[in-house]
């Protein structure tokens, strides 16, 4: 699993899952309302691709990487609050079919991040 300065995850395979980090999720509160892109929506790496409603905020998803979104996750538009409960499992957001090598941090990186965001 990889992650972004934005606060989305992504797996490593070619058609990667992707979500928002459970610090994203924290912070963000109890999520009510999501929006994501329709399934062949061409994005690039940090075009919006979505939006989530929370009970503190409305905020953007943003692409991880270059590619083709292929599926969207319904239950996740059924059910926001999976975001909240398992966003690494049930709430993940939508699969995209990666082009290219995206710019990505480890866990390590990640972890870093967050530490220094939360200081």
């Amino acid at each position: 699993m990889r992650f972004t300065k934005d606060h989305e995850w992504l797996t490593e395979e070619e058609i990667a899952t992707v979500g928002i980090t459970s610090f994203a999720a924290d912070a963000l509160g109890d999520v009510v309302f999501v929006e994501l892109p329709e399934v062949g929506t061409v994005v690039s790496a940090g075009d919006p691709a979505g939006e989530i409603e929370s009970t503190k905020s409305v905020s953007e998803v943003y692409a991880p990487a270059d590619g083709e979104i292929v599926e969207i996750n319904q239950a996740v538009v059924d059910d926001p609050a999976l975001i909240n409960s398992d966003p690494y499992g049930k709430g993940w957001l939508y699969r995209l079919r990666v082009s290219g090598t995206p710019e990505t941090l480890s866990d390590t990186e990640y972890e870093a991040l967050v530490a220094g965001e939360a200081s």
